[in-house]
C-alpha cells in the first residue's frame, strides 16, 4: 500500500485521459458543423451548409444553409438544375453575418462555391481562406477567389 503522497505523485505523472485520444482540429469541427447545417437544407437537388469564423477559430460569425426565403414554402420553386430558386448557403451566411468588413474571416462550406457566391464572399470583406469539402460541377470560382488573394483549399 502506498502513502497518499506517493499515489498523488504517480497520478500527476500520467497524462490526463482527455489527451489519450486525437483531438479534432478546428477545421474539421467547423466542416462538420457545415455538414450538419446542410442537413437543414430544403433544396431537393443539393444540400449545402456554410460556417464563417474568425481567423483564430474562436468565434462563429455566421452560418447558413440553402433553401427558400424565410416565410416562403420550404422547398424549391422549380425543378430546373442550377435554377431551383433556393438561396445558396453562402448567400444566407453572408446575409446573417454582422461582423464588420475589417474583421478577417475564414469560410467553411460543404461544396465549392459557385461564381456568384464567390463574389458575395469577396464583398463580405476580408475573407482570408475558403475551405470546401465537396467539388462543385463548375470550378470557375477558384480563379475568381484567387484573383483577389483568397486562398481556396479542399478539406476532406
Amino acid at each position: 500500500m502506498c502513502s497518499d503522497h506517493a499515489c498523488d505523485t504517480e497520478l500527476a505523472l500520467q497524462p490526463p485521459k482527455a489527451y489519450d485520444r486525437a483531438r479534432p482540429t478546428f477545421e474539421s469541427i467547423y466542416m462538420q458543423l457545415a455538414g450538419t447545417l446542410a442537413a437543414r437544407s430544403t433544396c431537393r437537388r443539393l444540400n449545402v451548409g456554410t460556417v464563417i469564423t474568425s481567423t483564430d477559430y474562436r468565434k462563429v460569425l455566421s452560418v447558413g444553409y440553402n433553401g427558400n426565403a424565410t416565410g416562403l414554402p420550404n422547398g424549391c420553386d422549380r425543378d430546373e438544375p442550377g435554377n431551383c430558386g433556393c438561396l445558396h448557403s453562402e448567400e444566407n451566411a453572408v446575409i446573417n453575418c454582422d461582423a464588420p468588413r475589417h474583421v478577417e474571416k475564414i469560410v467553411f462550406v460543404t461544396h465549392l462555391p459557385c461564381v456568384q457566391c464567390a463574389k458575395r464572399l469577396i464583398n463580405l470583406g476580408n475573407v482570408q481562406k475558403i475551405f470546401y469539402r465537396d467539388e462543385y460541377r463548375i470550378r470557375d470560382s477558384v480563379a475568381v477567389l484567387q484573383s483577389v488573394g483568397i486562398e481556396v483549399a479542399q478539406l476532406i
